[in-house]
């Protein structure tokens, strides 16, 4: 069986080409990419993925991230330190505490985001943008979950009902994202339906709003984003989106097997 497999879904191949099909351990062929088009959904597309590949542990990327050289190597000395009960980790996620945690370059908000975990950390949700699973674990992504948002939590929260862990571990990567100064419908869809798929387990913070019996975080979460619409987008403004240089200015220009993230 091969041990890895990267798989991201993409209907803009010139963003692909300019980060996550960059990254080295891509390049290289120590990584192979998949890329999986016209999928309706986020969860048809990555079980698409799931469904043509035999490796033993799949990365599903968002196309603009990047992953710094070295990365797959230190994505090994991760895994190794993980509790055998794991089924899902992440580059980005929300702890069990409400701890962002990361660490995660974001060029929507200009900065690294997320404290840097000293060990593998228990999530309560991961952020979409990079998420590893096991696939030994039997897990598969819902289809019924409608559009492109919302299954990092999904994902976490179906481990987590099958016994199985899910973490957040220190995996620095380049996420080469735009400024989302909006939540629109169908986000307002991932949302209702996840809510209702995991009421029992409610509340749980997701890495951009909290998911209660009410709703009405949603609702300040969609206020707060449009107030802070035009600060969000100067931030943004004149940022340097070559990925390889974003991630020296990082100072992961070379994770390195030994890297401490």
């Amino acid at each position: 069986m091969t041990r890895f497999a990267l798989i991201a879904a993409s209907h803009q191949p010139a963003i692909l080409a300019d980060n996550l099909a960059r990254s080295p351990d891509v390049t290289s062929g120590a990584l192979p990419l998949q890329v999986i088009r016209d999928a309706p959904s986020a969860a048809i597309a990555y079980n698409r993925g799931l469904a043509q590949t035999g490796a033993e542990i799949v990365i599903f990327a968002h196309h603009d991230v990047f992953l710094p050289k070295g990365w797959l190597a230190l994505l090994e000395a991760r895994l190794a330190a993980l509790p055998p009960d794991w089924a899902v980790m992440g580059a980005f996620g929300i702890g069990r505490d409400g701890a962002h945690l990361g660490p995660v370059w974001s060029s929507s908000l200009g900065q690294i985001v997320g404290r840097v975990p000293l060990a593998p950390a228990p999530v309560q949700s991961l952020d979409e943008l990079l998420i590893v699973l096991d696939t030994r674990a039997g897990l598969r992504f819902d289809a019924a979950l409608p559009g492109w948002h919302m299954y990092g939590t999904d994902i976490v929260q179906t481990a987590l009902a099958a016994g199985r862990g899910a973490y957040a571990g220190a995996l620095p990567c380049i996420h080469n994202d735009q400024s989302h100064t909006a939540l629109g419908a169908d986000f307002d869809a991932a949302y209702r339906f996840i809510r209702a798929k995991w009421a029992s387990c409610l509340p749980i913070r997701t890495p951009i709003t909290k998911i209660s019996r009410s709703g009405l975080h949603l609702l300040r979460d969609r206020w707060h984003r449009r107030r802070a619409a035009p600060v969000l987008e100067a931030m943004a403004v004149g940022i340097h989106h070559d990925p390889a240089h974003l991630a020296a200015l990082c100072g992961w220009a070379d994770l390195g097997p030994s890297a401490e993230g």
